[in-house]
């Protein structure tokens, strides 16, 4: 597999956000043809790894759950792809065994089967790293990313739990596929209404529209924070250039329509040596 995810999540572990690993996964197979059975297989043990980061990691407390996955480089009749599922807990022991023995799992053995390859380790800071690559024949093969590190724009580094969360994606077809997901999850999340769902699925349509001349084949990364009736989005890192992403056009007066009719506030920020687009969706019934 390549140095850089596909896809990188970073999540509190609550229950609830077990849901947008899934809905990442599901759009990750849509865009690479996956096999439904496959998918099912992937789903499966995915959960489970991220289940026991909810209910084991942290001794009932809030922390880290972090997911990556690597695309294979596949081919016309195979290929495979790669998650990690990393939290920075209670170590590899003694929830190893706890996770073979909880009733309410499917427990180690059968991540295993369903799985080409487990590997269980400790993190550099006493956390837990399940890694997993599972069979995808048939599955479309994408361009390797350059071997650069993943920038998440500040909004929701690790640190900052509760609402806030990162996600980074590359390429574009990737992110085409799964980022209105995962912004639709989260507006519903947010109580919005029906027709406010579907306009942040038009926003992040606009997004992931931009995604090359924005920021070319870095990563697009998406930091949120979710509260009652608000979404908060920092998109980046833009291009020095920027004046070329055409969401902002000449300048930040220069908003496409869909994207200055369907948020409520938009701007463009500092975010440590770069900059990231700053958007605010709220649902004002």
């Amino acid at each position: 597999m390549g140095a850089s995810p596909n896809v990188c999540l970073k999540l509190s572990n609550r229950a609830e956000n077990v849901l947008l690993v899934r809905e990442t996964l599901i759009g990750v197979a849509e865009a690479l043809a996956i096999d439904d059975s496959d998918l099912n297989d992937i789903k499966t043990a995915v959960t489970e790894a991220c289940n026991n980061v909810v209910m084991h990691a942290y001794a009932g407390k809030e922390g880290p759950l972090e997911l990556e996955l690597y695309v294979g480089s596949g081919s016309s009749d195979s290929g495979s792809i790669e998650v990690v599922v990393r939290d920075r807990g209670a170590g590899i022991q003694p929830r190893i065994p706890r996770l073979r023995e909880t009733p309410a799992g499917i427990g180690i053995p059968v991540m295993q089967a369903l799985a080409r390859r487990v590997e269980f380790s400790s993190t550099e800071d006493q956390g837990t790293e399940v890694r997993m690559e599972f069979a995808t024949p048939g599955s479309q093969a994408l361009k390797p990313l350059p071997e650069e590190g993943v920038e998440l724009p500040a909004v929701a580094q690790a640190e900052e739990l509760a609402g806030a969360m990162g996600i980074a994606i590359a390429p574009t077809h990737l992110a085409r596929a799964v980022l209105p997901r995962l912004l639709c999850v989260l507006a519903a999340r947010a109580h919005f209404s029906t027709d406010r769902i579907s306009d942040t699925q038009l926003v992040a349509d606009a997004l992931v529209a931009q995604m090359p001349d924005s920021i070319g084949e870095s990563h697009l990364g998406i930091g949120v924070s979710v509260e009652p009736r608000t979404l908060e989005l920092h998109v980046g890192p833009l291009r020095r250039d920027r004046a070329k992403w055409r969401i902002v056009g000449s300048g930040i007066a220069g908003l496409s329509p869909v994207v200055e009719k369907l948020t409520n506030q938009h701007g463009v920020v500092a975010v440590g040596s770069s900059e990231a687009l700053a958007l605010r969706l709220n649902d004002q019934r």
